[in-house]
């Protein structure tokens, strides 16, 4: 991963236009391709960035300062005119083991897996951790019309678990192979949810859903297993 502290300009064009004026901002560089933005405060979320994959090219503007273009596969350009470097490092991170989910959180995951039904009528599973270029999305599923799904589980629903799915959503909906039957649809699955997250999914597009964990677990009742 490589860290740069600079005051810099950013100019954002595709689906919409941004603009960033001159100001001292971090610009991460992630080894999985993807550019980050942040400033020192606001929240954890970037003010722009640009996902995985895409294309780097450092150049020089026409008054000869640094100027950095960050190409997507869909032709949406992130422009950074760099006016002075205050930090710049790279540090190798190693291989994630990813996020560890706490026991609810996994057991609610596998139950859901086992009866997807009863997140919404006619779902149906296609995998767990369904793989992204940002992290697995915890169940793929299909709707009764023959939809990709994509539901992201949290035992408390809170915006980040939102702002985690819309990322995954804006990758899977570029696969042509989940997207035959129309765009991949969002469900927000936890054991409550936030009244800001479910403003901000539904504002999304998301379906938000409220799972009873307890009668999961009657679903799941080890006492009547044969083994």
């Amino acid at each position: 991963m490589r860290l740069v502290v600079a005051t810099c300009q950013i100019d954002y064009a595709g689906r919409l236009s941004a603009h960033l004026p001159m100001a001292t901002r971090v610009l991460m560089l992630k080894s999985d391709g993807s550019v980050l933005v942040h400033s020192d405060g606001g929240s954890y979320k970037p003010l722009n960035w640009m996902s995985p994959p895409c294309v780097l090219r450092e150049g020089t503007s026409d008054d000869g300062r640094p100027e950095w273009t960050v190409t997507s596969k869909t032709d949406d350009t992130l422009r950074i005119l760099i006016d002075e470097i205050h930090h710049d490092s790279s540090h190798d991170l190693g291989i994630d083991p990813g996020l560890q989910k706490d026991g609810v959180e996994k057991h609610l995951q596998e139950l859901l897996a086992e009866h997807p039904a009863t997140i919404a009528d006619g779902l149906t599973l296609v995998r767990r951790e369904f793989p992204t270029a940002i992290g697995p999305v915890d169940l793929m599923c299909r709707d009764a019309s023959g939809l990709s799904v994509a539901v992201e589980i949290k035992r408390r629903g809170e915006i980040d678990g939102v702002e985690q799915l819309t990322r995954y959503l804006e990758l899977l909906n570029r696969d042509p192979l989940l997207t035959t039957k129309g765009p991949v649809r969002g469900i927000f699955a936890a054991q409550l949810i936030k009244p800001q997250a479910r403003v901000l999914a539904e504002d999304r597009g998301i379906q938000c859903k409220v799972v009873d964990y307890d009668a999961l677990r009657g679903m799941d009742d080890a006492e009547h297993r044969l083994f």
